[in-house]
């Protein structure tokens, strides 16, 4: 008698998880447009010379992945280029709140800089703006990815310069691997 109650809970319990489950919020639209992004990336580019950083090429290898639950692609990179061998770790996201998509991207450059540009998409492009420190100033930055088709985009990295244009301080191309 005991080992039937006990069976009765467990298949109980199990009905009702299965049934939460069911009903957990699923990610939405937005959410998986950032679904482009998950597989393996080779990006080749060239990054020009600043006050906050040497210029020349760079190479690097990328690869994304759905997070669990699937509401983030998570990219974990390694290259090479003006400041060395770099590895980078970026987390894209979609934030229903401010209905911007969000990336945290940190890398181990000298200039150990970590940020949260908010961003959107429209036609295949993606713009994301940042205000951040680099090498203790305050600078305004965007960085603008257009996907040219399924296996590749192209990328430029821009900042506000003083006299209130933008320069394009790196321009990349990435292809699926």
């Amino acid at each position: 008698m005991k080992r039937s109650w006990i069976a009765m809970a467990l298949l109980v319990s199990a009905a009702y998880v299965a049934r939460a489950e069911d009903k957990a919020p699923r990610p939405g639209p937005e959410v998986e447009k950032l679904g482009y992004f998950v597989g393996k990336w080779k990006v080749a580019g060239e990054v020009k010379e600043t006050p906050l950083m040497p210029g020349g090429k760079f190479t690097s290898r990328e690869s994304c992945e759905w997070f669990t639950g699937k509401y983030a692609v998570i990219c974990k990179g390694k290259g090479k280029g003006p400041m060395g061998p770099s590895a980078s770790l970026g987390i894209m996201s979609y934030s229903t709140e401010e209905k911007a998509y969000l990336y945290y991207g940190v890398d181990n450059s000298p200039v150990a800089w970590a940020t949260i540009p908010r961003g959107t998409l429209a036609d295949g492009v993606w713009t994301y703006e940042d205000e951040s420190r680099m090498g203790g100033q305050l600078v305004k930055s965007r960085y603008v990815m257009k996907q040219a088709g399924k296996k590749s985009y192209t990328s430029t990295w821009s900042i506000l310069g003083q006299d209130g244009k933008w320069q394009t301080v790196m321009e990349a191309t990435a292809t699926r691997e």
